[in-house]
């Protein structure tokens, strides 16, 4: 199946295009109220399989469409992405009736947000290693355990999380995918990761089995593994064409940069930049090649369905981090010095080159690091043995 733009999908753009510089021309909006926003509007949902729950559904080439222009538009950060782009689809793959009912609209309306709890301090990349468990109880379930590097973790109303449900079990057996509410006080302590960029995305849950409850477990006690890697699954899609616009105003502000400040001059810093221009192309037709397959390994090319995700996150992890060095690199002795004078109420005051510099270093690590990547093209795409496990 060739990937391409038909007149409906750009009358389509016109429409995103219009809503978005109409919406963004007015008073600054993020977080909650941009959600509902978003909501109002009828922009959360369009890639989910069904519709009826709030939101309208689109083809892929205008779910592309909408990634694309809301990325161009340089729109807020998206802080209801993991209940639409993750939760929604397993709830739809997965869920009962009666939990798609409920969970289904709010996030539809951008009304609940989400977060995720899969990796533990012990669990990270090997994620049949979490130890988090839940006990029957009444009717619900007591969960015990931590989990770190949660996204979102401090404004999420709910947190869908994997946990051990099997006492004896091991590895990837005995798990299962508990929806639990955030607020519980006493009952859930969350604290944020200052990071090296001063800034703390991410942060760890800590759940207390006294006292922490959930009712709702998807797809059945026991059958945690097989939902928790149908999400992962979802993680790979549109968002990477319009992760791709975010990359490439980056990339152009470095050549900017190494124009300006005459680094551009000297031939490695010009092979590095052609280099990085061109992978970032190849990046976007290999993600619109595997996005007008229809899935099976013959159509996707070599890697096969089961390792494009695998080759994707290996294609932008590199590249991003990549990119980072290159634009202190291109700033030169300039990009070892802040953009304000250092004071202990702001020691981590950075400007765009060095947070990207700084922040990338984590791309070839989380969701996945490189090393796991790796070790999935080789056993499930490429047949090689499998690696050992302790």
């Amino acid at each position: 199946m060739e990937f391409g733009f038909g007149p409906e999908d750009e009358a389509f753009r016109g429409e995103a295009r219009a809503w978005l510089a109409a919406r963004l021309a007015g008073d600054p909006v993020a977080g909650r109220d941009w959600e509902r926003e978003l909501g109002n509007a009828g922009w959360i949902g369009l890639g989910w399989d069904e519709a009826g729950y709030g939101n309208r559904t689109a083809p892929l080439t205008q779910q592309v469409v909408w990634a694309e222009e809301y990325a161009r538009a340089k729109a807020p950060t998206r802080s209801g992405h993991i209940g639409e782009n993750l939760l929604a689809p397993t709830l739809i793959a997965h869920g009962t009736a009666d939990q798609k009912t409920r969970f289904l609209p709010p996030v539809a309306r951008g009304e609940e947000l989400w977060c995720q709890g899969y990796s533990e301090p012990g669990a990270g990349s090997d994620l049949a290693g979490v130890r988090t468990t839940a006990v029957r109880d009444t009717g619900s379930y007591r969960v015990t355990g931590q989990k770190i590097w949660t996204s979102l973790a401090r404004e999420a109303d709910w947190c869908f999380v994997l946990v051990r449900t099997q006492p004896e079990s091991t590895r990837h057996h005995g798990l299962s995918f508990l929806l639990v509410p955030m607020d519980q006080p006493g009952r859930i302590e969350v604290r944020p990761i200052r990071q090296l960029t001063g800034t703390s995305e991410f942060n760890e849950v800590f759940f207390d089995g006294a006292l922490a409850r959930a009712e709702h477990v998807v797809g059945g006690e026991g059958n945690g593994w097989r939902v928790a890697m149908s999400l992962l699954g979802y993680e790979r899609g549109v968002s990477t064409l319009a992760q791709q616009i975010g990359f490439a105003a980056e990339l152009r502000r470095v050549v900017e940069t190494a124009v300006a400040t005459g680094a551009a001059a000297d031939p490695v810093v010009r092979d590095r930049l052609v280099r990085q221009w061109a992978e970032l192309r190849t990046m976007r037709w290999n993600a619109l090649r595997t996005l007008g397959s229809s899935g099976g390994a013959g159509d996707a090319g070599d890697t096969g369905d089961a390792g494009a995700p695998s080759v994707a996150k290996l294609l932008w992890g590199g590249w991003h981090r990549r990119l980072g060095e290159l634009a202190v690199q291109v700033r030169g002795a300039g990009a070892t010095v802040g953009p304000a004078a250092w004071s202990a109420a702001a020691p981590y005051e950075l400007d765009a080159f060095q947070h990207l510099f700084l922040f990338s270093r984590a791309d070839t690590i989380y969701g996945g690091s490189d090393e796991i990547q790796r070790t999935i093209i080789a056993e499930r795409v490429l047949g090689l043995p499998r690696e050992p496990k302790g």
